[in-house]
């Protein structure tokens, strides 16, 4: 399938898109986090697509996995308001700054810094990141 964006036109694998899709929504509902550390490198690299593109197109496919997986924690009582009320705001300022940031640097540094967060988030779903820091 042909995306066109901004004057641009890009070739997108629409059965890798749905399937990968498919499979982070239902890993992200089991475990209860967004799926966008995984939507990204679907994106960019299963799907060829820019960062700038990835970015926007992330944040909408997980909104919608996120509401549910939300709306679900709070009828099963898994849900921390006052949490909630601490980092909201702290999300849209991130989500306003993170953009701002990304269209100064270059698109491989991007892609370096989400890197190394994945490791850092692989790392602590494993369980790794305590027995490092349990060494000091």
């Amino acid at each position: 399938m042909k995306v066109e964006f901004w004057g641009q036109e890009f070739t997108v694998n629409m059965v890798l898109g749905c399937i990968g899709g498919f499979l982070i929504a239902i890993m992200s509902s089991m475990f209860g986090f967004g799926g966008g550390p995984f939507m990204v490198p679907l994106m960019t690299v299963g799907l060829r697509l820019p960062m700038f593109l990835v970015v926007g197109s992330s944040l909408l496919a997980i909104f919608f996995n996120t509401s549910v997986s939300t709306i679900r924690h709070i009828q099963f009582g898994n849900f921390d308001w006052l949490f909630f009320c601490a980092m909201f705001p702290a999300a849209l300022l991130g989500g306003w700054i993170g953009p701002q940031i990304a269209k100064r640097v270059s698109p491989l540094v991007v892609k370096r810094v989400a890197v190394v967060g994945l490791l850092i988030l692989a790392c602590s779903l494993l369980g790794w990141l305590d027995k490092f820091f349990a060494l000091f």
